[in-house]
């Protein structure tokens, strides 16, 4: 991942995520990740983010994805994820992290943006492949790059 500065930084891998999933990692170990992703000054930074954020996700994730997710997650982030109800229309991606900005409070849309990067960048990683697509499909477009993958436009799109 490339930081605010432009360096090129280490992440640290989720060797404790099961087959099964069921809370593996620890939220120590999420906070953490998330820190090292966003090179955040504080755990108490990263805490906060990832749970703006997390709370956010979870008012916009519907259908049965958004109960297999949570015990993917540790249980603080599952609480976060489950809390809201979502609506029936998640926003469009770019409205997503303008909603996190407005929770983080003096956060502007590329600073959000980065924080929203940092966090679902590290529960893609616990979410696995084929459950991040079925997300993905149920989410509008742009949200695969906040997740930390590339997002391709069929021919003849500019």
């Amino acid at each position: 991942m490339v930081s605010k500065t432009g360096r090129i930084t280490r992440l640290s891998s989720i060797t404790r995520l099961s087959r099964k999933g069921m809370h593996a990692m620890r939220w120590s170990e999420l906070v953490e990740q998330v820190r090292e992703r966003g090179q955040y000054a504080t755990g108490e930074e990263a805490e906060r983010i990832t749970r703006t954020v997390l709370t956010a996700l979870g008012g916009h994730l519907t259908g049965p994805e958004r109960a297999e997710l949570a015990p993917r997650l540790p249980r603080e982030a599952a609480a976060a994820l489950a809390g809201p109800i979502p609506p029936t229309l998640a926003p469009a991606a770019s409205e997503f992290v303008d909603a996190v900005a407005a929770r983080l409070g003096g956060a502007t849309s590329a600073t959000a943006r980065w924080d929203v990067s940092s966090v679902l960048g590290a529960v893609a990683e616990m979410a696995g492949d084929e459950l991040l697509d079925r997300l993905l499909s149920r989410l509008p477009s742009g949200y695969g790059l906040l997740f930390g993958r590339a997002e391709l436009l069929p021919a003849g799109h500019v």
